[in-house]
């Protein structure tokens, strides 16, 4: 039985990464990115999948990157499609890509954005299948003193207009997947700094990092997590060796990772906006 496991993290290797050539101009590209979209999620979850017009040089046309999770979806899109018209008249040129992956990419793994774990998460196991609950939601004291709440997301002390206002906050949060009688905790700490021109300022900063600070535990639970995908559909949730203590260890502690502003404000994956190298075998 063929078996493929999946962790929540950008994936980088080259046989997970197909491009496809031969796109015909006489549609849009929002259209072509549809089609695409059908065809290969229907084989597996997708990372990503972006359309581009041919270079001047080339006929006209688009092409298209694809990246799955998993190199065994990839692979079998791969055989599926290649040379295969599917919503145009003429065939379609799909193929591997053979990029050289820099090995500081496999050494230091990104995790998944927020949006993106959610995704991953409900095409393996449904909507239902997995639950979140946060165990602490803290104000945290800041370095300069201020933002020191009164317990779990208490309101604190708001400063006087034109002040400049710093915000921490801490979240410890389990992540639990009923069905295969697994569950897993992720924390992390948020902080940001700014100038309070008034009351609503303050409160929307609040509220913001407290999403924010739920958001990024969320994520590094997520970390912890392995998808076991069985070649006769089902899939299997376990947890990376290195955390199957966490219960233990977190109880009443709140173990966390810290985030700069610049790194919380943002929701997409640097991947997102990288340019396309079409290198294939």
């Amino acid at each position: 039985m063929q078996v493929d496991v999946l962790e929540f993290q950008v994936p980088v290797e080259n046989n997970k990464t197909l491009f496809v050539w031969d796109i015909q101009p006489c549609y849009s590209e929002a259209h072509v990115q549809e089609q695409l979209l059908a065809v290969f999620s229907s084989v597996g979850p997708l990372y990503l999948l972006k359309v581009g017009l041919n270079a001047p040089q080339q006929p006209p046309g688009f092409y298209a990157l694809v990246k799955f999770y998993s190199a065994a979806h990839a692979a079998a899109a791969q055989r599926l499609t290649d040379g295969q018209s599917l919503f145009q008249s003429t065939a379609l040129k799909v193929r591997l890509s053979s990029k050289r992956t820099p090995h500081f990419l496999f050494d230091r793994p990104r995790p998944l954005s927020h949006a993106r774990c959610l995704g991953l998460a409900n095409h393996c196991l449904g909507f239902n299948g997995w639950t979140s609950d946060i165990i602490q939601l803290t104000e945290l004291p800041a370095e300069d003193g201020e933002g020191e709440g009164e317990g779990e997301g208490g309101a604190g002390e708001q400063p006087t207009s034109g002040h400049t206002k710093t915000l921490k906050f801490g979240c410890l949060l389990q992540l639990s997947f009923p069905q295969h009688g697994v569950t897993t905790r992720g924390a992390a700490v948020v902080e940001d700094s700014f100038t309070c021109t008034g009351p609503e300022v303050f409160l929307q900063k609040r509220c913001r990092l407290q999403k924010i600070v739920r958001e990024k535990a969320l994520v590094q639970a997520f970390t912890s997590v392995l998808l076991i995908l069985l070649g006769n559909g089902k899939v299997m949730v376990e947890l990376k060796q290195a955390d199957q203590n966490t219960d233990d260890q977190t109880e009443g502690l709140l173990q966390v990772n810290e985030f700069s502003w610049p790194d919380v404000g943002a929701d997409e994956d640097e991947a997102e906006g990288e340019e396309l190298d079409l290198t294939v075998s």
